[in-house]
């Protein structure tokens, strides 16, 4: 008889290290201070902010070209979160191996932002682990497909040819 108190502290311990059942807790309100690239944010407070369980396209960096649908995947990032109230929502790992903090992004209005960047077709689903909000996340991607979005069936914006920028662009 004595198996079965064992067992139950066991099952109780682990349920409490993993947390069934249970939504990650939300930050307070932070400030959007700016955009590193399609899936990082820098925030007041925390600093570095990367997307939990998605990723955009790569943006060139020194003599590297931008992958396809990298600028435009920063540029709706931005659009969304810059200069914004936002709260975060971790769960699981706290930092990914760049020492950045790894959350969903709530904006205050509601919008999931993470859904959001997947929905329209500038990132895709790559969660390492189960994770709670994996199966909202798989379902805009799936509708982004359907509907062929962005990465799923448009032409990213093809850059002037030349060495030279285009004073009309900004």
């Amino acid at each position: 008889m004595q198996i079965l108190p064992t067992v139950l502290v066991a099952a109780v311990a682990i349920t409490q290290t993993f947390s069934f059942g249970s939504r990650p807790k939300r930050s307070d309100p932070v400030v959007v201070t700016s955009v590193t690239d399609g899936d990082t944010i820098t925030v007041a407070r925390f600093g570095r902010i990367r997307l939990l369980g998605i990723d955009a396209p790569e943006m060139g960096h020194g003599f590297d070209t931008a992958a396809p649908f990298a600028e435009e995947a920063r540029d709706r990032l931005r659009e969304m979160v810059v200069h914004r109230w936002v709260r975060l929502e971790q769960e699981g790992a706290t930092f990914d191996v760049y020492h950045r903090r790894l959350a969903y992004v709530f904006r205050e209005d509601g919008v999931f932002i993470n859904a959001a960047l997947v929905r329209d077709g500038l990132a895709r689903v790559t969660a390492r682990e189960p994770l709670a909000r994996l199966d909202e996340l798989k379902r805009a991607e799936a509708e982004a497909k359907s509907f062929r979005r962005g990465m799923w069936g448009g032409a990213p914006r093809i850059p002037r040819p030349g060495y030279t920028r285009d004073p009309a662009q900004p």
